[in-house]
C-alpha cells in the first residue's frame, strides 16, 4: 500500500540505526542529495516544521531531545489518515450490514432508522440523530463473537467500494500521512491510532495499511463477555456501549490504554481538540498537527460548517496557539496512494 522504494527503505533503516546509537554525528562527504523522507509533501512551513521537530527530538545534543520511551505519536483515523466523506466509513459498513441482515427482520421495513437504510434515505437516517445511529451500530455490530465480527469486517473491507472513487475504502488513505508514520517510526517513535471509530472495526485492516499493530489502536468499543460455547472459549459482543473514544474521551483513552502522554498528535477536527491540548501539555516540546481539508478537487474542502469532521473550535485554537495547520491543497503533492 505504501509507495516506498527500496532505496528509501534502506535510508530509513540507516536513520533508525543511527538513532539507536544515540545519533552519533558522521560527516557526510558524499555529493549525493539525501533522499527525501516525505516526498509527497511540498516544500514549505509544514514540512520544515515536521523535519525540524523530529530532528531536535532525536538529537542527544539538543535541548529538545526526548528519550525513546517517551517518543509517543498519536493519530486520529477518520479524516486524518483516511477520508471521512460523505459519511464515516464505519457508517457505510453498518448500513451494508443492516441490508445484509434485513431478510431476517421484515419488521424493519416500517421501523426507523432501519426503514431509512433500506430505502437509501440518508436524510431520514441523519434525522434519526445520535440515538438512531447508535441503535444502527449496536444492531449491526453486536450479537456475534469477536472472531466472527473480525471476519465480517475483513470481508467487507476487501469488497466494499467508496461511492465517489469506486475503490476499496482502505485505498483512500493519505500517502503523505503514511510517509509521516514511517518517518516517525524510523526515528524510534511509537505510533498509535486514537480514534472515535470502533476499535474492532479498525483492527482487522489497519495494521496492514498503516503499519500500526492491533495493540496500538485505541478506539470506541461496545461491551463484551467471556463465555464457553460448545466447549470453545469465546468473547461475545454485546449491544451496549463500553467506551467512547472521542473529544474528552481521547485523552482518557490515551492514559487508560497507552499510559504515556504523547509528544506528537495528528488530527483533523474538533473531536481531536482535547487530544491536542493533552499533547501540548507534555513536559517535552511537542507537535500538534491538524490536517485541514482544503482541496475540493482531489478530496473535499470543509471545516466549520461540515456535518462530518467539523473543524471550528480546533481551528481557532490552532491559529491562536501556533499549532501546525497542514493544507491538503497547498502542502500535499498527492493525496491518496493511487494518485
Amino acid at each position: 500500500m505504501r509507495k516506498l522504494n527500496s532505496s528509501l527503505q534502506f535510508l530509513i533503516g540507516i536513520i533508525f540505526l543511527v538513532s539507536c546509537q544515540q545519533q552519533a554525528v558522521v560527516e557526510n562527504t558524499s555529493n549525493e542529495t539525501p533522499l527525501d523522507p516525505l516526498p509527497s509533501w511540498n516544500e514549505g512551513k509544514s514540512k520544515t516544521a515536521i523535519l525540524s521537530f523530529i530532528k531536535s527530538s532525536t538529537d542527544t545534543t539538543s535541548n529538545n531531545f526526548v528519550p525513546v520511551e517517551d517518543r509517543i505519536a498519536v493519530f486520529d483515523n477518520d479524516g486524518t489518515l483516511w477520508s471521512e466523506q460523505p459519511a464515516y466509513f464505519q457508517l457505510f459498513f453498518a448500513i451494508d450490514r443492516i441490508k445484509a441482515m434485513a431478510s431476517d427482520h421484515p419488521e424493519w421495513k416500517d421501523q426507523q432508522p432501519y426503514k431509512a437504510v433500506l430505502e437509501g434515505d440518508m436524510k431520514a437516517l441523519m434525522a434519526s440523530g445520535e440515538r438512531g445511529l447508535i441503535e444502527l451500530v449496536m444492531t449491526s455490530h453486536a450479537g456475534m463473537t469477536t472472531d466472527e465480527f473480525q471476519q465480517i469486517v475483513t470481508d467487507w473491507i476487501a469488497t466494499a467500494k467508496h461511492p465517489r472513487f469506486d475503490r476499496p475504502y482502505n485505498e483512500l488513505v493519505y500517502q503523505p500521512m503514511l510517509e509521516l508514520l514511517d518517518f516517525l517510526r524510523a526515528n524510534a517513535f511509537k505510533t498509535f491510532i486514537v480514534s472515535g471509530g470502533g476499535v474492532e472495526f479498525m483492527r482487522p485492516w489497519a495494521e496492514a495499511v498503516y503499519g500500526i499493530p492491533k495493540d496500538q489502536i485505541v478506539g470506541s468499543s461496545i461491551k463484551t463477555k467471556f463465555e464457553i460455547k460448545e466447549g470453545v472459549p469465546q468473547i461475545t459482543r454485546l449491544p451496549e456501549i463500553d467506551f467512547i473514544d472521542d473529544k474528552s474521551g481521547k485523552p482518557v483513552g490515551i492514559w487508560k490504554f497507552i499510559g504515556r502522554r504523547p509528544i506528537f498528535c495528528g488530527g483533523n477536527s474538533d473531536g481531536d481538540l482535547q487530544m491536542m491540548q493533552y499533547t501540548a501539555s507534555s513536559k517535552y516540546k511537542s507537535m500538534m498537527l491538524y490536517v485541514h481539508h482544503t482541496d475540493s478537487v482531489r478530496e473535499w474542502a470543509y471545516d466549520r460548517q461540515s456535518h462530518i469532521g467539523q473543524f471550528d473550535k480546533g481551528l481557532d485554537e490552532a491559529k491562536a496557539k501556533g499549532w501546525n495547520l497542514v493544507s491538503m491543497k497547498d502542502d500535499w503533492k498527492s493525496i491518496y496512494t493511487f494518485d
